[in-house]
């Protein structure tokens, strides 16, 4: 029963450890936004949508195929995420919403917001987990240290009549 309850412990701790870093605070974003995300790995992509919604002081994270089946959801509130609906956990898309939420922080705000963070030009990192290249108005690529590359770029507004 000890070894059981050791290996919890241990278990628990090592997924507290590997939460991806926050910020300070919640930068100041333009929302909604809804944003094409491609994942490569190992010579395999995939697609989906992003969909990043304002509520008060929490930001509401949604991920979703192309058939518009949701594959995560997360509530940022204040200082930690938060299952949002009947998902089941998904670390990997935890530290996705993490990586782009550093990458839309605007460069006025990163030191403040990110003081481990460096900027320089048209790239920024955090430490050696996330590192970040924009290219222009059409997105940025990330790199996570787990070795996932993605391409992620804005979705044209729909104009309505």
């Amino acid at each position: 029963m000890r070894i059981i309850l050791s290996l919890a412990l241990c278990l628990l701790l090592s997924a507290c450890a590997s939460a991806p870093p926050l910020p300070s605070a919640l930068p100041r974003l333009q929302l909604p936004q809804q944003l094409h995300v491609e994942r490569e790995q190992n010579g395999q992509r995939q697609d989906w949508l992003l969909v990043i919604q304002g509520e008060q002081q929490r930001l509401r994270w949604s991920l979703l195929d192309l058939l518009g089946i949701p594959q995560a959801r997360q509530v940022l509130d204040g200082q930690q995420w938060q299952a949002d609906g009947l998902l089941p956990p998904n670390p990997a898309a935890r530290e996705l919403f993490a990586a782009v939420l550093f990458a839309l922080t605007p460069a006025s705000e990163l030191q403040q917001r990110y003081p481990q963070a460096q900027q320089h030009g048209q790239q920024r990192q955090l430490q050696q987990r996330w590192q970040v290249r924009y290219e222009g108005e059409d997105g940025f690529r990330l790199t996570l240290v787990d070795g996932l590359h993605y391409r992620v770029s804005p979705l044209p507004a729909e104009d309505t009549p």
